[in-house]
């Protein structure tokens, strides 16, 4: 297998700018500095003439960059903004089917990986947390390219008369491998600053990815577990993997808690038990963290309040489904690691169940909960006696599948090496080199 070369969509917008910093050929011409491209009649209008697609190539693919111009990241999350970014490599420009352009990085899966690593995390942090990354996150490239090649099409939502269950992966890339968000893997180019020990990081693990039963692993990863690991099926299609089963983010403690009992769950989330990724310790969260993540300081248990008025509006807007006032959210089904899978929604007008943790986190903040493994407390009345307040108390940051990051920046604090970590958070798989 020779190192592949990998797709990743950046941009979408009716209106593309993007500056050449370097001497790029597009049809056997020369071409550089500032450069707009946009739709028209179904074609991309670029320099007065119409394309269905565009494709501009470094002629030094090691230094070559070009600047794309006010990349959305962080969509719909609470650190949402826009930035210029640098690549490396190609740009290609397509049209999409609602008559916008994409800007799409062609790079290989090592330079790709630098800046993974270096967007989503510091490249400040140990050698062995960024070793264990680079492996998961090449793991995970690669699965996701071999799943395209392999499977059309598969489901993303199941409706009933009682509600929806609906998730997000793959399914929304048809016309690139990965996107550069945190949908799939934070990619922000050369805007991040790198550093010997990142590029050390990917050169020292060089094709290496983790392997289950001759298959590469879906290699999942999320900031905060909570204190122990969700499983793949209660977030995403219903396929389980022996490698991301239910465990504590401990090596001490082994015994985990019954965590789909709604009694259980309630305990668990209302303390802050001992593991890896339960700590405020300023300089583990700064070699974890770039500096906009660490505007949210609360990530191994938080709490969000709401009016009646403000949660009732903000489930309407992120639903499309009027429930009226919201009487009450009531749990129905939990992962192993306390997450919500199903919840109840009981409001005055409209009562459903809906899922799974994702699109429970999407409905209920106008950016994002930070999980789906909270409890709910009511206090107060209105004027109709339906509770004035709820308060969502909860417990880690993001899916909690696969490696925790904080846990892992821990555990490389401590001394585990690279191969440890991923021993820890991924059961039974193997280190492999594929290229």
């Amino acid at each position: 297998m020779e190192e592949p070369i990998i797709n990743v969509g950046v941009l979408t917008a009716p209106q593309i700018d993007f500056i050449l910093l370097n001497t790029y050929n597009f049809n056997n011409e020369e071409v550089s500095g500032t450069q707009t491209v946009e739709c028209r009649d179904g074609k991309i209008l670029w320099a007065g003439k119409l394309y269905d697609e565009l494709l501009f190539t470094p002629r030094f693919a090691a230094t070559d960059s070009f600047e794309l111009i006010a990349v959305t990241i962080g969509i719909k999350f609470h650190w949402e903004r826009k930035e210029n970014q640098r690549f490396l490599g190609s740009l290609k420009i397509i049209i999409d089917d609602k008559d916008e352009l994409i800007a799409i990085n062609c790079i290989s899966i090592e330079d790709y990986l630098t800046s993974v690593i270096s967007s989503e995390m510091s490249a400040t942090a140990s050698l062995e947390l960024l070793k264990a990354h680079a492996v998961i996150s090449r793991s995970w490239v690669l699965s996701n390219i071999s799943h395209q090649k392999n499977s059309a099409t598969f489901e993303t939502c199941i409706e009933s008369e009682d509600g929806y269950i609906k998730w997000y992966d793959r399914q929304a890339h048809t016309r690139f491998d990965v996107c550069a968000d945190d949908h799939c893997q934070r990619y922000e180019g050369i805007t991040r600053i790198s550093t010997p020990t990142v590029k050390q990081a990917i050169v020292s693990t060089y094709g290496e990815a983790l392997t289950y039963k001759g298959g590469i692993c879906d290699a999942r990863f999320s900031k905060c577990c909570g204190g122990i690991f969700e499983e793949f099926q209660n977030c995403w299609e219903n396929k389980s993997y022996s490698y991301l089963h239910k465990k504590r983010d401990s090596l001490s403690v082994n015994w985990v808690p019954n965590l789909k009992r709604e009694e259980d769950a309630d305990k668990w989330i209302r303390s802050a038990p001992d593991s890896f990724c339960n700590t405020k310790s300023k300089e583990i969260l700064s070699q974890v963290l770039n500096n906009y993540d660490q505007e949210t300081t609360d990530f191994y248990r938080w709490k969000v309040e709401y009016s009646q008025a403000e949660l009732s509006s903000i489930i309407r807007e992120k639903s499309g489904i009027d429930f009226g006032n919201i009487i009450d959210l009531i749990p129905v089904e939990r992962g192993t690691s306390g997450r919500l899978i199903r919840l109840k929604v009981l409001g005055t007008k409209k009562t459903m169940t809906i899922g799974k943790e994702l699109e429970i986190r999407r409905v209920l903040s106008r950016s994002h909960l930070y999980s789906s493994a909270f409890v709910v407390d009511k206090s107060g009345a209105d004027e109709q006696g339906l509770p004035a307040k709820f308060v969502l108390t909860g417990a880690g940051w993001g899916h909690g599948v696969g490696l925790c990051q904080i846990g892992a920046a821990m555990m490389g604090a401590q001394g585990f090496t690279y191969d440890e970590i991923l021993q820890h958070y991924f059961r039974g798989a193997r280190i492999e080199k594929l290229y």
